[in-house]
């Protein structure tokens, strides 16, 4: 039940390096997986909302791709002009950073909010790593003299240590709004996108190492019905190569994906799913402005 005395409502950007962990702790934040997670750097691609809706206040997060330095494709300049672009439109900015740990591309994405004039909260996540947290305090003075923070919050976005705290935080820095989304939607992504994020989760979890950033997914048919779900889609490679590897030994490789992906998208649906995938050679389509607009790799 919404209230509307003094009721709160505010966009707050996740921002940071890639795998700092921003959508791990969207999804802890909104007790539900919405974000796709891997070890892997630069699994987020997209800006994607994540809506959380209590009593007193609608936060209203960006989980953004990890702003990083080296790729020359046009879908690295795509997802750093994602993540760059939404920190001028927004309440509050929370700023990922890894305990006892600041890089190069750490100082890039400072340097962006140079001209921010909104509050900034840094957020030191991946704290449960340490064997001793006294070991903390040198590197917290050392990260506060960088920049006119907020407040800086060490937390575990994977176990949920001091997430609660992080949420006072926002809520105290939001503004007085009515809410923006209903108190049911949770994301302004359609089912479509959120089914084709989780086949390409599975993906990248099961690929490794060994196909770095070259597959997208394609959701070709999607017809529901009372009983069942009927999903086609494709995967997006680059070389015959790359396809050899997605589809691994006699199918089993991709067999392996759909099996994992099928149950993840039947816990989203709630129903019964008929997953079908294959594999295309689409070459070059990851440095291709068009067909990345086709694709869905809209700027936001």
């Amino acid at each position: 039940m919404i209230s509307d005395s003094k009721y709160k409502c505010g966009y707050i950007a996740i921002i940071g390096r890639p795998n700092m962990g921003k959508s791990t702790l969207l999804n802890r934040i909104l007790e539900v997986k919405l974000s796709i997670t891997s070890r892997k750097p630069q699994t987020t691609r997209h800006q994607i909302l994540g809506v959380k809706t209590t009593e007193d206040a609608q936060y209203i997060y960006v989980d953004t791709p990890g702003i990083h330095s080296g790729g020359k494709k046009a879908i690295n300049r795509y997802m750093n002009k994602a993540a760059s672009s939404v920190i001028h439109d927004v309440d509050v900015v929370l700023f990922l950073v890894q305990a006892m740990s600041w890089t190069e591309e750490d100082q890039l994405v400072l340097d962006k909010l140079e001209h921010v004039d909104v509050p900034v909260l840094l957020v030191v996540n991946k704290v449960d790593k340490l064997e001793d947290r006294n070991q903390l305090l040198p590197f917290l003075q050392e990260v506060s003299a960088k920049y006119n923070f907020s407040n800086i919050i060490p937390l575990s976005a994977k176990k949920g240590d001091n997430v609660a705290e992080l949420e006072k935080e926002v809520l105290a820095l939001i503004p007085e709004n009515p809410a923006f989304f209903e108190e049911e939607q949770y994301t302004d992504r359609s089912v479509r996108f959120l089914v084709a994020e989780i086949i390409r989760e599975k993906l990248v979890r099961e690929l490794g190492k060994e196909l770095p950033y070259q597959t997208t997914v394609e959701i070709e048919q999607y017809k529901e019905s009372e009983k069942i779900t009927e999903i086609h889609a494709r995967i997006l490679v680059e070389t015959k190569g790359q396809k050899v590897i997605v589809i691994g030994s006699k199918g089993a490789r991709l067999k392996n994906i759909g099996t994992k992906a099928r149950k993840d998208i039947e816990k989203l649906l709630g129903q019964k799913v008929f997953l079908q995938l294959w594999v295309k050679v689409k070459s070059g389509w990851s440095d291709d402005e068009s067909s990345l607009r086709s694709l869905g790799y809209d700027s936001e």
